[in-house]
């Protein structure tokens, strides 16, 4: 993983840590369903964007290297099977 990428999501992996333990604070408080709700999906869409990061460094470190190096076979399946579990 490229050093970058790897802050990069750490900084937001933490992010997510901090909002998704406010979220059960408010559980815990009984707040007012959707506004849990809307702190729920504003943890989703950080997620996915630490997502996206990961698959952009993944394709550009090893997507690329390992069709260069031969694999291309290996490759194309790792990323159907990361097709087919982001449409479950």
């Amino acid at each position: 993983m490229q050093p970058e990428v790897k802050l990069e999501c750490l900084k937001r992996l933490n992010y997510v840590s901090g909002h998704l333990e406010g979220v059960r604070r408010m559980v815990e408080a009984d707040a007012y369903c959707v506004d849990v709700l809307r702190q729920t999906h504003a943890i989703r869409r950080a997620i996915e964007r630490v997502e996206a990061l990961l698959l952009d460094g993944h394709l550009h470190t090893c997507v690329v290297p390992g069709i260069q190096e031969g694999h291309p076979e290996q490759v194309v399946t790792e990323l159907l099977e990361l097709y087919q579990i982001s449409n479950k």
